[in-house]
């Protein structure tokens, strides 16, 4: 595995695979990778003849009292598990490298309105530093493949979104949710929970099977059904930010509908976690 830094590097080795007539599938992350990152590695494997990982850790994501400064970094792993998963090169530039012209950027992309409801709503600007920064490994990678993770179903669908209006024809793939045995998305921020709170952090899956098993039994009363769980999610010691039922595209869900997604946020000890269930009623 090549390991550049560069984006003229990056240039010319996806130019060399270009010209063998080799397709190249990308996999952007922040790094500190897990399992959950490994099966988007393996599906990128699967897709394309050469996989691209990216690391970098975004500032232009992070709000001012978020945890850009201590986020874990953690390369050299980051490098073996690459490695070992027969990824073709990893890109991990600089700020210098992703802003071009200095930080924070002129031209930002924002994808709205969707960019401002339930994570945007309590992360203003998140989705701003999502989009433009993707935005900025598409063009600089030019891939034909790229795979996300479902458990940032707003984002897969910012991204989505993004990529058509643009007009980047790369085909986007999301991957279904990496989770532990009792339920937890898995994700970087879940090492910031407590040896207490770590087993209470299960319920946050357990209240969107809640909500899902009440969809599958004929409920369509989203609000009061989505205003249950939250109260258990309360007692249980987190404190929501939002449980809703939507749409896959996000829009506001309707009685008709056969297929659903429930989105949920709650902090748990200072830990803020994020997680959905797609619900296919048929």
């Amino acid at each position: 595995m090549k390991t550049l830094h560069l984006a003229s590097e990056l240039r010319v080795t996806v130019d060399r695979w270009r010209a063998e007539g080799k397709t190249v599938a990308l996999v952007p992350t922040m790094g500190n990778l897990h399992d959950g990152h490994l099966a988007l590695v393996a599906a990128a494997r699967s897709r394309a003849d050469r996989v691209v990982v990216t690391i970098f850790v975004n500032p232009l994501q992070f709000g001012p009292n978020e945890d850009f400064g201590r986020y874990p970094r953690t390369l050299p792993d980051d490098i073996a598990k690459l490695e070992a998963a027969g990824v073709d090169l990893l890109w991990a530039p600089p700020v210098e490298e992703v802003y071009v012209n200095g930080y924070p950027p002129a031209t930002t992309i924002t994808v709205a309105p969707i960019a401002n409801e339930l994570e945007g709503a309590f992360r203003p600007g998140f989705f701003t530093g999502v989009a433009t920064v993707v935005a900025i490994l598409f063009a600089s990678v030019r891939p034909d493949i790229a795979v996300f993770g479902e458990k940032d179903w707003q984002q897969l669908q910012i991204v989505r979104r993004m990529n058509e209006d643009l007009r980047f024809g790369i085909d986007i793939v999301g991957y279904p949710t990496a989770r532990a045995a009792d339920g937890l998305a898995l994700s970087s921020r879940n090492q910031y929970l407590s040896a207490q709170d770590r087993p209470r952090a299960a319920g946050l899956h357990a209240a969107l099977k809640a909500v899902a098993a009440g969809i599958g039994a004929g409920r369509r009363d989203f609000t009061a059904l989505c205003a249950e769980q939250v109260a258990v999610l309360a007692g249980a010691g987190f404190t929501p930010q939002y449980l809703e039922v939507r749409s896959p595209a996000l829009a506001p869900a309707a009685a008709g509908d056969r297929a659903f997604v429930v989105l949920v946020a709650a902090v748990l000890g200072g830990t803020r976690l994020i997680d959905n269930l797609p619900v296919r009623l048929d």
